[in-house]
């Protein structure tokens, strides 16, 4: 490893100040800062920290998601595999830590602690108590991640409390989920000892988070976004805040990363040390990150930007190895296995028959840019004694098929997809991951779902003129391709299923969260149709 040193302005957040210096790296790791005299023509930050992040959803093994993050400045990542958990289990835990391991990016994973998340959709695994403390005893495991069920853990349920106990005998820290929770039962949630959440839906509630000592992330993926409404909260309590993208698109992570969140807090006018704070300090203390914040002795872990305005990042390091220069990963890409498991076959369509009952049926109501779904009721078109398809009225038919034991799929309408023509289909469906289709005529359908079924995972496109597929051959989530032809043909797919009519803003993420049953209203799992409010599955046709 070379040893060598470099003069700029030091930015340090440790002491809260911006100073002429030259820092002198050696072994990996930071041997001197001294200061100089004279402003410098560039900058040293600490790397930046993703606090939360689903790598799964960038589509990319963890190897191939730090060679496009490193080029934004982004050093170290907090990560829950709850994706490829609810496949495969620890095994599928274990397999990200170990392709981590190829590169110098600083990975910290969390022990999932709701897989399956609910018992309402087939999964391909569980991970129970037992799992999770042995998990937790990895010394690659940090943390126990979000933990999802927070009405069980309001109410004392045994298995949750098995959990979170665990975590606390070993020391590591519980992370939160809990959009919404206020009041008492928010109290009894954190008396538990958990203390982050990402899922503010209020500045409100977020301040009385804090107040009950809970850090808050910023979040900013490519589906759920709270930036602009909470960035007041880093200017009140800096201390107490992160940044997190949770789930982000690989087209969104070839563009930025974190460096994006800190310019954009920067750019509102809030103080840039305590900006910095929440991207480097907090996480790096909360989570016992083994992560570099420009102190001697700390490993070399910095990015040199042309200044505390654009924040173009022109160099990252990590443990004092050159990751990127000039907007270009040096890293160089990683191979080997691809685990999964995919049981589904090929359907037909036959399988995609819907019996005219003479009745309305239940229908899902997306909105664009949002998770949650409404619930409403339509009489769908009838053709030849089925309901069909109506893309007049935007009602479409929706497909979910077990991946994991050959099963019937189950059917469904939607609205809010827009699709004029064609279908597509994914094998990203949160949080089990079973298969999920949508489209307008059952031979597209058809066709969408048996590109996925052909490759055991993807994302497919299908119609007259169209059949495109993005194999996802790791656990039917993730590539081992290179990022950016990743990001580049997942953009392609964006706009082809765009061209078939759909407005909204990304379809394959919204298709993603249509068999989420713990999310309102109405969604279809590979059960059928399941309706929070009541929370049971209920009969597509109304009486």
């Amino acid at each position: 490893m070379n040893d060598f040193a470099i003069t700029a302005n030091i930015v340090d957040p440790v002491r809260g100040a911006v100073h002429p210096g030259t820092v002198t790296v050696s072994g990996g790791r930071i041997r001197a800062v001294a200061e100089t005299k004279g402003p410098a023509a560039t900058f040293l930050l600490p790397g930046l920290v993703d606090a939360h992040v689903h790598v799964e959803s960038s589509l990319l093994v963890p190897s191939e998601f730090a060679r496009l993050a490193v080029r934004h400045g982004t050093v170290a990542a907090v990560c829950d595999p709850h994706e490829i958990a609810n496949v495969l289990g620890p095994a599928g835990v274990r397999f990200m830590i170990e392709n981590s391991r190829a590169v110098p990016f600083k990975f910290a994973f969390g022990a999932s602690s709701c897989v399956p998340a609910t018992p309402f959709e087939s999964a391909g695994a569980r991970i129970g108590p037992d799992e999770v403390r042995e998990m937790l005893t990895w010394p690659e495991i940090g943390f126990l991640a979000e933990m999802m069920n927070f009405p069980g853990a309001i109410a004392g349920d045994p298995e949750v409390m098995a959990k979170i106990a665990a975590a606390h005998a070993l020391g590591k820290p519980v992370d939160g989920h809990a959009p919404g929770l206020i009041g008492p039962e928010l109290a009894r949630y954190i008396d538990h000892g958990i203390r982050t959440d990402h899922e503010c839906l209020s500045h409100a509630e977020a301040r009385e988070k804090i107040g009950l000592g809970m850090k808050i992330l910023l979040r900013e993926g490519s589906a759920a976004k709270n930036l602009d409404m909470l960035l007041p909260l880093l200017d009140e309590f800096p201390e107490h805040c992160m940044f997190a993208t949770d789930d982000i698109k690989p087209d969104d992570l070839a563009r930025d990363h974190i460096r994006l969140l800190v310019s954009r807090a920067a750019g509102s006018g809030i103080d840039f040390m305590k900006v910095l704070r929440a991207a480097t300090l907090n996480p790096a203390h909360h989570y016992g990150l083994k992560i570099g914040l420009l102190q001697p002795g700390d490993p070399a872990d910095f990015i040199e930007v042309d200044d505390l305005v654009n924040l173009r990042v022109l160099r990252t390091f990590i443990n004092g190895q050159l990751t990127a220069s000039d907007g270009e990963t040096v890293i160089p890409p990683e191979t080997g296995d691809s685990p999964n498991r995919f049981e589904a076959m090929a359907i037909s369509p036959a399988d995609l028959r819907v019996p005219d009952r003479g009745r309305p049926v239940r229908l899902i109501q997306t909105h664009d840019g949002q998770l949650l779904t409404g619930a409403a009721q339509a009489r769908c078109r009838v053709e030849d004694g089925c309901l069909v398809s109506d893309r007049e009225g935007d009602i479409l038919k929706i497909v979910v098929l077990n991946r994991y034991q050959r099963k019937p799929p189950a059917l469904g309408f939607v609205r809010g997809f827009g699709l004029r023509r064609g279908a597509i289909a994914s094998s990203v469906a949160h949080d089990s991951h079973n298969v999920i289709a949508v489209g307008v005529g059952d031979a597209d359908l058809v066709r969408a779902i048996n590109l996925v079924v052909r490759e055991k995972g993807g994302m497919a496109v299908a119609a007259d003129d169209i059949s495109e597929i993005l194999p996802l051959p790791v656990a039917g989530l993730m590539t081992r391709a290179d990022g950016l032809e990743t990001a580049a043909r997942y953009a392609r797919l964006d706009r082809l299923a765009k061209s078939l009519g759909s407005a909204l803003t990304a379809p394959f993420m919204t298709l993603s969260f249509m068999a989420l049953p713990v999310i309102p209203e109405l969604k279809l799992t590979d059960r059928g149709l399941f309706e929070l409010s009541s929370f049971k599955h209920v009969d597509l046709y109304l009486e």
